[in-house]
């Protein structure tokens, strides 16, 4: 085990999370495990082109994030973009990024599942695995210098702590103390890429120490554990005391994305004793002991939630592609003479 969370602030992180809190996080975790079960349909279907589910770890990230405050930033990588639902994103431009067309805030410029608003403080993401880590630290020195209270959360997989941007990350913001916080989601595979042949370390978190600020190893698929450890992580940032990595401990029970086949790498017996900890099973477990959960709920929830992804598949999917005259937007802040001609020009070609 790394070393732990420094006292204090931890009275926040004392505090137990509510009924009403934790039938919230169970009803969003649902939500996610039904949307990623239908997107990877379609993709099987040939309706988008790819999709990266999280499936077994909706714990993880959704504990983490339900510890920030909405002005707070979020630095997701592949498995983290559903964060934004949570934070009010709407659904159905939310999907229209897979589909990349006209729904879509980013025009259709991303790779499909590398959502992103503004709106909700999420920032978009490259598959180039661990650049968003000095873009969090980079943000949050902008904030300390700036004296905002505004902490910043940067999301990685195992396989990111292999990057030379991770070191840079990690060096520049023990260096500055700056306010964030590292979630590593421990998912026991980089594609297929086992964590031993990724590190010698006893753990990922323990690589904290060599930087000068605190990390700790926790379940991952234990969504109050999550919280309450992001919580007193992200106290401690906001309070002027540096930022904290978490190794997330999880594991993804589906494919990477739809373009692997996990098969070819991984023992079905090891997803089989990981499925016993599912998180979305914890979880419900634990709300049926106190009464705040039934089979009865369950079924309606699952109905629920089908009926509202399938309307918003519906939705989106038959919105049109970019127009194609958005190819000039968002290059300058003033459209300078020469582009506007050539956007000019591109309208009075005929339709192909």
């Amino acid at each position: 085990m790394a070393t732990s969370l420094p006292q204090p602030p931890q009275e926040a992180a004392r505090t137990p999370l509510s009924a009403d809190q934790l039938l919230e996080l169970y009803r969003m975790m649902s939500m996610v495990r039904v949307l990623d079960e239908r997107m990877m349909t379609l993709q099987r279907q040939g309706r988008v082109g790819f999709y990266g589910a999280c499936t077994g770890q909706e714990a993880a990230f959704l504990g983490a994030a339900y510890a920030l405050r909405k002005t707070d930033w979020i630095f997701p990588a592949l498995r983290e973009a559903s964060a934004m639902l949570f934070r009010g994103f709407p659904l159905v431009p939310y999907l229209a990024q897979v589909f990349g067309n006209s729904g879509d805030v980013t025009k259709g410029r991303q790779m499909p599942s590398h959502q992103a608003s503004s709106s909700v403080n999420q920032v978009s993401w490259s598959s180039c695995i661990g650049t968003q880590l000095p873009h969090a630290v980079g943000a949050a020195w902008a904030a300390k210098l700036q004296k905002h209270d505004t902490v910043m959360m940067a999301f990685m997989g195992d396989g990111a702590t292999s990057s030379a941007d991770f070191h840079s990350a990690m060096n520049f913001a023990g260096v500055f103390k700056v306010p964030l916080v590292f979630v590593c989601q421990n998912n026991h595979w980089s594609i297929s890429i086992p964590t031993h042949q990724q590190t010698a370390s006893e753990s990922i978190a323990i690589k904290a120490k060599a930087y000068g600020f605190p990390g700790v190893k926790i379940d991952g698929n234990d969504v109050e554990e999550v919280y309450r450890t992001a919580k007193a992580a992200v106290d401690r940032a906001r309070a002027g005391e540096g930022p904290t990595l978490i190794e997330a401990e999880t594991y993804r029970m589906g494919a990477h994305s739809s373009s692997d086949d996990p098969t070819r790498y991984r023992d079905q017996a090891e997803v089989d004793r990981w499925k016993l900890r599912d998180p979305l099973d914890r979880l419900r477990t634990r709300l049926v002991e106190g009464g705040a959960w039934s089979a009865e709920r369950e079924e309606a929830l699952r109905a629920e939630l089908l009926k509202q992804v399938n309307a918003a598949i519906e939705e989106a999917e038959k919105l049109p592609p970019p127009a194609p005259e958005t190819l000039f937007d968002d290059v300058y802040a003033a459209e300078p003479w020469n582009l506007r001609e050539q956007r000019e020009e591109m309208r009075r070609l005929p339709p192909r």
